[in-house]
């Protein structure tokens, strides 16, 4: 090592460079190589002798740097040894020299003492100064250094008795690294950061012991919220999609708004809502229900669980419920506020379009009697809706009250009611049994004092009228209805109609 500085120095007076210029001009002398080898011979201890192949252009850059850093620290003899590297107060030069990795790399055998102090230093660590195993005291003070110190880097190196950090701006310690802080003098470490805090740990501890419960509190608080109360804000595979909450309903119907209440009727309120994914739905709450009791809450349930399986053109889809000690609910699509009632008030159907609305309830109601026996609907013209490509919608639904009976009996009050005129089943509001009587009284001979004129009826639909209107007779009667089934029914009407075109 010391022949390659000698040659450098005997240089130096000659081109008189910095070390930056020296890099870019100075080439290796014809006999480097050999000085190398037996440099290593000499000494295999040296750094460069490790590497393989030796990299001769790095190692002579490395040699440059030596000889200028050497000088620059002001050691007094640089062609026998390099004790220390001096760069304190030497704020333009310093980062300069930390920025040759390539000299850190090699760094010679002889140094035992790095000062980089007071030089306003900026960034983390300068990890590449602890190639310097060998050294026994590194002073870092008055910078501005952040981030954490590489204790784990630090700690092999036995001979350093010497470790100044203090006037930065490290990230403290862990308090597993005290035993390692314990080798060096505390005032090493003034104001830089990294002596851990026992104090400020106990004030972290005290926050994690409080603020751990709260935010165990708020999430269980989310998490009752989601479930319990908005349950739409959940992913999808984790949403019970048939059951509403009473909150998503009052966001849904603009907080339960008279602006959106469609129909009223003895002990239900409808309103028009949408949901949270943009549907439109029909929400009915029921408003005399007792659903306090757990019996009454699961039986509803129950029987909602049925309806949202319905499947039927003819049936409005029910999405699905709400239940609980404050409200019972059913939720089905928006159809329209259009009802059969309205229709036949306000457009005067033709008796093709009324006939077909006649057997569109009839095949929903074959349908539910042959795959859901146990429910029943309400068969109204002010309760059935009509889709806006004429098709009869049965919107309100009840499970296991009525007989085949009573449904076949509805039925055909409702086709009494579709054949008949408006003022003649006004005068009977309220009197079912007295309308059904009046029109039997009337059929067949004065048929045409109860049948809708607005129907403009031809002598061949008239007769068709008059055996529908039979039919209905047939099945409003109490008795008769009992020997009746849907099936029969639906063979009459289309039987009596099969010219209908």
């Amino acid at each position: 090592m010391a022949s390659i500085w000698i040659l450098l120095l005997f240089m130096e007076p000659v081109f008189s460079a910095t070390v930056v210029e020296d890099l870019a001009n100075l080439h290796p002398p014809p006999d480097f190589n050999t000085t190398i080898t037996s440099n290593c011979l000499r000494n295999p201890s040296l750094r460069y002798c490790s590497s393989s192949p030796m990299d001769l252009d790095t190692i002579f850059k490395f040699t440059i740097v030596a000889s200028h850093l050497c000088n620059e620290s002001k050691n007094p003899n640089c062609v026998e040894t390099f004790p220390k590297i001096d760069l304190r107060n030497r704020p333009k030069i310093a980062p300069l020299y930390l920025s040759f990795d390539f000299f850190w790399k090699y760094c010679p055998l002889t140094v035992v003492s790095i000062d980089l102090s007071n030089n306003s230093l900026k960034g983390t660590f300068p990890i590449d100064v602890l190639f310097c195993t060998q050294m026994q005291a590194l002073d870092l003070s008055h910078n501005g250094l952040t981030g954490e110190v590489p204790i784990q880097s630090l700690s092999p190196l036995a001979n350093l008795t010497v470790l100044n950090l203090s006037y930065n701006h490290f990230s403290e310690a862990k308090i597993s690294d005290s035993r390692f802080l314990k080798r060096f003098d505390p005032s090493c470490f003034l104001q830089s950061g990294i002596i851990p805090s026992h104090h400020r740990y106990k004030i972290k501890a005290m926050m994690l012991l409080l603020g751990f419960p709260l935010v165990v509190v708020f999430m269980v608080g989310c998490l009752w919220w989601l479930c319990f109360r908005r349950p739409d804000y959940l992913p999808g595979l984790l949403q019970n999609k048939h059951r509403f909450t009473p909150a998503m309903l009052k966001v849904a119907t603009n907080g339960f708004s008279k602006k959106n209440i469609v129909g009223k009727c003895e002990g239900s309120v409808t309103y028009r809502g949408v949901l949270r994914d943009g549907t439109q739905v029909r929400v009915e709450i029921y408003l005399d229900s007792n659903n306090s009791r757990d019996k009454c809450h699961r039986k509803y349930v129950e029987e909602c669980k049925v309806l949202v399986q319905l499947c039927h053109k003819n049936l409005v889809p029910v999405y699905g419920w709400c239940s609980n000690r404050h409200m019972r609910a059913l939720v089905t699509e928006w159809i329209g506020r259009v009802s059969v009632d309205v229709w036949l008030s306000e457009t005067a159907p033709s008796w093709k379009h009324r006939f077909k609305v006649l057997v569109g309830v009839l095949k929903a109601l074959c349908y539910l009697q042959d795959q859901w026996p146990e429910i029943g609907c309400d068969v109204k013209t002010s309760s059935v809706l009509l889709h806006e490509n004429g098709e009869p919608l049965i919107a309100r639904f009840r499970v296991g009250e009525d007989s085949i009976a009573k449904k076949i009996h509805r039925f055909g009050v409702f086709v009494l009611e579709m054949m008949t005129d408006r003022t003649l089943q006004d005068g009977f509001e309220g009197n079912e049994a007295g309308f059904v009587e009046y029109v039997k009284m009337v059929y067949p001979g004065k048929l045409q004092k109860v049948v809708d004129e607005k129907m403009k009826l031809t002598e061949n639909t008239l007769d068709q009228a008059r055996q529908t209107i039979y039919v209905g007779l047939m099945c409003a009667d109490h008795q008769t209805c009992k020997e009746l089934s849907f099936g029969q029914i639906y063979n009459m009407i289309t039987k009596v109609h099969s010219r209908i075109r």
